[in-house]
């Protein structure tokens, strides 16, 4: 069958492969599925980040939400996390968010949740899928008062601010952070959280205009961040992605704290207070082996999934984790949201800092981070990488060089014509020889 949803949502270029006529037949399908799934509950929550795209898509969802008899709350501009959380506490059968997350704001989204906040299952995504494909649409159109409506939800930021500020106690009174709100979802949201909790707040891309969603900012240019902390002698900072479902932090120096660090110092500080549930934290396989040592360290268990911030998720449910993420800064929270959330990992990161009185800086210091070398090789098949002899013998040969003081990662790209290597290991230089050498072969023997 033809597939529309991929790792995270369906994405595409708005009007183009991501059309209203799209949106309408997708949001038909998916309120009959999720409406069906949760013993008929009437009402659909619905959310966007700032792209020009966004109300355009807005308008076809809400459309094809109450053309099957499904009420819809639209709360305008808001974050993915906050919409996972919302859709839970406003009881609605699903949620739909309107976002390509770090994308540039040609490129729009379409993001879907369970009555209970979680990203659909597989399996769920299928069977929308199939309606969607279905040759006819034979979905109920029911009418008079059976029709749907839209309701504007203006409460519905509040709501959520509300929720994450009452899980962390402190207080930011006499820090200086910086906040790149990425010109997305946290755009206004974000500097109201830090300074409701007493901290002097220098927002930046803060101003969304449609067409500015993560242009030159963002988590996916932390070097915007880096410059901010530096130029206004800050004590720290944060950077968020579009949809505010990421985000990375800077120290006072301005140096770059990835997702694997933000992780440890959660971590050793939910040990301490005795709630990291099974002591453990769940990432992928692409976190850094300095977070194994840091486990070992720090008397954590830790715990890799395939890449994507699902399977980190459905680890943590099989084992009753309530922290884990990736190294891009996707930080699950369990105890408080069901999906990552950048604001919510943000400010307890800060609740951190404050309790323990130490900087940044200080407290990210016990985290060893080895160099990781990182390889696109493109290649004309993917399928079967691990069947060739020659690629087979090359493998073997790095892993002998490597010597049990790295690691090394090859995995076929999800979405393009790419075999992905990933090094790792004490020396940067060693580890781009035995990268090249590799992705040679690699690309000669699938090209």
């Amino acid at each position: 069958m033809r597939r529309l949803f991929g790792t995270d949502g369906i994405r595409g270029i708005a009007n183009r492969e991501l059309t209203p006529e799209l949106a309408y037949r997708i949001g038909r399908s998916a309120a009959y599925v999720l409406q069906k799934k949760s013993s008929g509950r009437r009402a659909f929550f619905l959310a966007r980040d700032t792209r020009i795209s966004g109300t355009m898509l807005e308008g076809a969802l809400a459309a094809g939400i109450t053309s099957v008899g499904v009420d819809v709350y639209a709360a305008g501009v808001i974050s993915t996390p906050a919409a996972a959380y919302l859709t839970r506490e406003m009881n609605c059968c699903g949620g739909v968010v309107i976002s390509a997350s770090h994308n540039p704001y040609p490129d729009n989204g379409i993001k879907f949740f369970s009555a209970d906040g979680y990203k659909l299952s597989d399996e769920t995504e299928e069977e929308i899928e199939e309606l969607y494909f279905s040759a006819s649409d034979k979905l109920p159109r029911p009418e008079s008062s059976a029709v749907g409506r839209v309701y504007r939800d203006e409460e519905a930021s509040k709501r959520y601010l509300q929720h994450i500020l009452s899980t962390v106690t402190c207080s930011l009174e006499g820090y200086r952070i910086v906040l790149d709100c990425a010109n997305g979802a946290v755009s206004k949201l974000a500097p109201q959280a830090f300074r409701t909790l007493g901290a002097q707040v220098i927002a930046a891309y803060n101003r969304p205009n449609g067409s500015n969603i993560n242009e030159g900012c963002g988590s996916t240019h932390p070097e915007a961040l880096l410059s901010l902390v530096r130029k206004h002698k800050a004590d720290f900072g944060f950077t968020f992605d579009g949809d505010a479902d990421r985000v990375l932090a800077a120290d006072s120096q301005g140096r770059l704290l990835d997702g694997d660090i933000i992780m440890t110092i959660l971590a050793r500080d939910m040990l301490a207070k005795g709630v990291l549930q099974e002591k453990t934290v769940v990432a992928t396989v692409m976190s850094n082996l300095g977070l194994d040592e840091a486990a070992r360290n720090f008397g954590f268990n830790l715990l890799r999934t395939k890449v994507g911030d699902r399977y980190v998720l459905a680890k943590m449910l099989e084992t009753g984790a309530c922290l884990g993420g990736e190294q891009s800064g996707h930080i699950i929270l369990l105890r408080h949201n069901t999906t990552g959330d950048g604001l919510l990992t943000a400010l307890h990161l800060s609740a951190v800092i404050a309790g323990n009185k130490q900087p940044l800086e200080e407290l990210a210091s016990s985290f060893t981070q080895y160099p990781q070398v990182l390889v696109n090789c493109p290649v004309a098949r993917r399928d079967g990488w691990d069947k060739n002899a020659r690629i087979r013998e090359a493998v073997a040969k790095t892993e002998q060089k490597l010597n049990g003081t790295g690691r090394l990662l090859i995995r076929p790209s999800g979405t393009e014509p790419l075999i992905r290597i990933m090094l790792e290991g004490r020396n940067e230089e060693e580890l781009r020889a035995m990268a090249g050498e590799l992705a040679a072969v690699i690309t000669e023997e699938l090209s």
